[in-house]
C-alpha cells in the first residue's frame, strides 16, 4: 500500500556527515553534474535527472539542477558546478554535524541547538531566513521544512561559502526554497 508520508527511520537511511562549506557526505561543493553521479553510484542506482537551461544566443545547454528524487536530494547547479544541496526530510540521507541528525528533526529542536551555538559566536551566526527558516552562517546551513502527515520535519538545506556573498535567499533559485517536493 501506498503511504504517502511515511519517514524513513534514521537506521535506514545513509549517514553523512556536513563539512562546512565543503561537502556533504559523499558531494564536494564544486563537483559536476557528472562527477556527482559517480559518487552517488556507491549509494543509488537511480541516475541523476537533469534539468538544462540554454541561455539565448548559446549553442550548448547547461545543467542547472539535478535530482534523485527516490534517494531524497535535489541539487543546484551553478555554471554545472555544485551550489545547493536539498535533503528530502522524509527518505533522503541523514546528515550530521557536531553529532546532530540534521535530517527528518523536530524544527523546534534543531532551531534551539542553533541558537544555543549561538551564542559564543558573532552576531552574524544565525540569521533568520523567509517563512522563519534559522540559517546559521558558520555551516553553511539553512533549516527549511517538509509535511510528513500532520507534522512538519526538517529539511536541510546546504550551500557552500560563495553564497554568503550573494544572500542565501539569492543563490538558489525559488523553488528551491518553496519545492515541497
Amino acid at each position: 500500500m501506498f503511504t504517502w508520508w511515511d519517514v524513513v527511520p534514521d537506521g535506514e537511511r545513509q549517514q553523512w556527515t556536513l563539512d562546512p562549506f565543503t561537502s556533504v557526505g559523499p558531494l564536494d561543493f564544486d563537483m559536476s553534474p557528472h562527477a556527482v553521479s559517480k559518487a552517488l553510484s556507491n549509494f543509488t542506482g537511480e541516475p541523476q535527472r537533469h534539468q538544462f537551461l540554454q541561455r539565448q544566443g548559446e549553442t550548448r545547454s547547461i545543467v542547472t539542477e539535478g535530482s534523485y528524487r527516490k534517494f531524497g536530494l535535489y541539487l543546484y547547479y551553478r555554471d554545472e558546478r555544485l551550489a545547493g544541496i536539498v535533503v528530502n526530510a522524509l527518505h533522503g540521507p541523514q546528515v550530521l554535524v557536531e553529532g546532530v541528525k540534521l535530517v527528518g528533526q523536530v524544527p523546534s529542536i534543531l532551531e534551539q541547538w542553533m541558537v544555543g551555538r549561538a551564542e559564543n559566536r558573532p552576531d552574524t551566526e544565525l540569521i533568520w531566513m523567509a517563512a522563519g527558516m534559522p540559517a546559521s552562517e558558520s555551516l553553511g546551513l539553512i533549516i527549511g521544512v517538509q509535511r510528513a502527515g500532520d507534522h512538519l520535519i526538517t529539511k536541510p538545506i546546504f550551500m557552500p561559502e560563495e553564497a554568503l556573498v550573494d544572500g542565501y535567499s539569492e543563490w538558489l533559485p525559488n523553488k528551491a526554497w518553496t519545492r515541497y517536493w
